[in-house]
């Protein structure tokens, strides 16, 4: 319904397609979205991350032109995203966030989907402090 009302495609890692058949029956997504894809919002260059672990097809967008990385359900203010539902996966999340999100530079502004922003300077310290607990 909002990708109707704002005339937007909707796009979709195909990890997911599992997840978006349980809700969608007879809708389809309009593309796949893979790691490293690059797309185009209002002018605005963003780049897929692939980081499964919150579902399988989880992704986050990174703005690199503004050092800012949308991240959804994979990292909030404090550490990783919930990993409590079926098709999610705790190791799976932190290996997400090691490999893609924590490779950023620590200065990178962190918009979760939830709470707060941060940055990754900020959770790496948190990530190490997990590691230690």
């Amino acid at each position: 319904q909002v990708a109707e009302t704002v005339n937007a495609p909707v796009y979709l890692h195909p990890d997911d397609v599992v997840l978006w058949e349980q809700v969608y029956l007879d809708v389809q997504p309009d593309k796949q979205l893979k790691d490293g894809d690059v797309f185009q919002i209002a002018g605005a260059e963003l780049r897929a991350l692939h980081t499964p672990g919150h579902s399988p097809g989880s992704s986050c967008f990174l703005l690199a032109e503004q050092n800012v990385v949308f991240t959804g359900d994979t990292l909030f203010n404090g550490g990783p995203g919930a990993t409590g539902r079926s098709y999610s996966d705790y190791p799976t999340i932190l290996a997400s966030i090691q490999d893609k999100l924590l490779a950023l530079p620590d200065e990178t502004v962190v918009h979760t989907g939830h709470g707060e922003d941060t940055t990754i300077g900020a959770e790496r310290l948190t990530l190490a402090s997990l590691a230690t607990d």
